[in-house]
Formats: structure tokens, sequence, C-alpha cells
């Protein structure tokens, strides 16, 4: 076969069918079609994945606190429940950083009926926790998404004072 005649060969395309004439914008009705229930799926699973981190986070948040706050290991130049929520604040990544007050620090007498009290003397349970708090979804699916509350708490005993320290301020 001639080498004229094999590239007259390859250039030519078959004719187009009267049936595919008619199906040529069905591609893209039906490619919409299911894009929307996709990009809705993948991103209800991105806006759940991160509001488990979010909740994740204030747990971890809280836990450290509890532990800060139970050794009496305090920030310079604060009292023991600003240390808790300084604590709380660098550990959530700045997501608490504009509601401080959303964080609660209380502390319980567990001779007395675990009765909550004012003192944080050793003994005492401390109660640290994220109340509150609201993860928006990024993209709600319907109009009128409620946003998932997202509260945390962890507890613990207070330990002993460390040697020659004095039972520090709550403030």
């Amino acid at each position: 076969m001639p080498l004229n005649d094999v590239k007259q060969m390859n250039t030519e395309l078959p004719p187009i069918s009267p049936r595919r004439r008619r199906q040529r914008g069905h591609t893209m009705l039906e490619g919409s079609l299911i894009m929307i229930p996709f990009f809705a799926f993948f991103l209800a699973i991105i806006d759940f994945g991160l509001a488990i981190f979010v909740r994740n986070l204030f747990q971890h948040a809280v836990r450290e606190a509890v532990r800060a706050g139970v050794t009496y290991q305090l920030q310079a130049g604060m009292g023991h429940d600003s240390s808790i929520k300084q604590v709380v604040l660098n550990n959530s990544m700045g997501f608490l950083a504009a509601h401080p007050e959303r964080i609660h620090i209380r502390y319980f007498d567990p001779n007395n009926n675990l009765l909550e009290t004012a003192s944080n003397r050793p003994g005492m349970i401390l109660e640290v926790s994220v109340e509150g708090h609201t993860f928006g979804v990024l993209a709600p699916l319907m109009r009128s998404a409620n946003p998932i509350p997202v509260d945390v708490r962890s507890s613990d005993r207070m330990e002993s004072l460390p040697q020659d320290m004095a039972l520090p301020p709550r403030t």
C-alpha cells in the first residue's frame, strides 16, 4: 500500500449517524445531574470531618488544662483560673480566641456530695469545660442548616501543693 493511501485513510472520519446526532447534549445534562449529589456528599464529608476535628481539639485542650490545673502549673503573673483558661486557649488553635467566655472552670468538694465550691485547695475535683460552642457547617445542603453543638469537659482530682508554695488565688 502506498504511503499516500495510508495518510488518506487515517484522516477520514466515519459519518455521524442520525441517532448519535440526537444524543450530543445528553452528556452535559447527565454530567451535571451526577455532579450535584457528588459535590454535596463530598462537602458533607468535609463538614462533619471538620466538626469532629474541632470537638477532638477542644477535648484535648480541656484535658491539657486539667492536667496543668491539678498540678498547679501557673502561667507567669496569672492566677489559677486564668492560667487554666490560657492553657485551653493555647491548645485550641484559635477556635476559642474570640469567645474565651465559653471556657468554664468549676471546683467540686468530694467530701460534701460533690457540691460546687469556690476553693481550689488540694483534694477538690477540678472540672474544665467548653460549653455553648457551635460549629456552623461550611456548605449547608438546606437553607435552614442548624449548627452542630460542641460541648466538652474533663475533670480530675487536685493534687497536693508543691513544697514551699502557698495556695494560689483563683483569679
